[in-house]
């Protein structure tokens, strides 16, 4: 764990402000792929390719959206290793994993500096490389959705449409109201390093976990019924629940297997074909246990626990 400082890399853990509380620096690179190329960057296949993490909620939102598009022909992939050291995402080899493919790089952040040699911020996945102009385009995971959703229709699935115009005012104020509370809360309870920071982010927590648990009792996604990039964004904090963030992030009030309709929600879409391929439950465990030292300073990863996400479920018999 570390970051860039003027592209140079300095190893060392998330500051917390004052109170103890975790902030989540902003993303730096925030360009944009359209499909009539407005933006300075042309919508087409074989041009962009995405490096992610199996082990990273916010990737493996890219990974999903990637594959539901059918955009695996379009779009590559490199996969980074799940084991984060000092020399933060690298490029090592832990099965599943992949080469760097365009430079033979060891680390993700000789990519950032390839792109911009100045760079200062965290180096994170998602990333999208621009193979023509040798640049990231984009590294903000909620803009990299709607990016593969919506601009690349000429050479993927147009069919799926996980931000339909009708409803995209619904999916962004869903997606608003998921971040802060659950898929940005459980690091603000799990990187806490006050009592009273960890107990507000993990009271919000539950309190949002109770609020979606009532709504996904009258509907089948979140949206209603209809599959959208907010189910995409709530899953991959619910599929890492139970197995990560309840033991290692201190987030036990209650198991996600404890809530019946975001238990039953939870393996409807990990039963769901592009979510099965791209969720990699040992990549997952491994990277939280092994890479965050100040949470877990032994790296000792344990062996369970056991998450029966291939259960049988309701939902398409309730909702039909």
């Amino acid at each position: 764990m570390g970051q860039l400082i003027d592209g140079t890399w300095h190893a060392g853990w998330y500051a917390p402000d004052e109170s103890g509380r975790f902030q989540r620096p902003a993303t730096v690179f925030r360009e944009r792929v359209t499909a009539d190329g407005s933006s300075g960057f042309q919508a087409e296949p074989g041009r962009y390719h995405l490096y992610i993490s199996y082990a990273c909620p916010w990737a493996s939102r890219v990974a999903i959206i990637r594959k539901l598009k059918k955009l695996e022909g379009v779009i590559g992939l490199t996969v980074v290793d799940p084991r984060m050291g000092d020399d933060g995402w690298s490029f090592q080899g832990y099965p599943g994993s992949d080469p760097e493919p365009f430079h033979g790089f060891r680390f993700l952040r000789e990519l950032y500096v390839k792109a911009r040699a100045d760079y200062t911020g965290r180096v994170t996945v998602p990333v999208l490389w621009d193979t023509q102009r040798e640049t990231v385009v984009n590294n903000e995971s909620r803009e990299l959705l709607r990016m593969l959703d919506t601009e690349f229709d000429a050479f993927g699935d147009a069919s799926v449409q996980l931000a339909p115009p009708h409803l995209r005012a619904q999916v962004d104020a869903t997606l608003d109201a998921i971040y802060p509370s659950i898929n940005n809360g459980v690091y603000r309870a799990g990187f806490a390093t006050s009592q009273d920071a960890y107990e507000a982010a993990c009271r919000e927590l539950f309190s949002a976990l109770d609020v979606w648990e009532q709504v996904l009792g009258t509907r089948r996604y979140l949206c209603g019924a209809t599959l959208t990039e907010a189910d995409v964004c709530l899953y991959t904090t619910l599929v890492r629940f139970d197995l990560v963030y309840h033991a290692h992030f201190k987030c036990n009030l209650r198991r996600i297997q404890d809530y019946p309709n975001l238990w039953g929600y939870l393996k409807e879409l990990y039963q769901t074909p592009g979510f099965t391929e791209t969720t990699q439950l040992d990549h997952i465990k491994l990277h939280y246990y092994w890479s965050q030292t100040t949470v877990n300073p032994t790296r000792v990863v344990p062996l369970g626990p056991t998450v029966p996400l291939g259960e049988p479920h309701d939902r398409a018999l309730r909702f039909g």
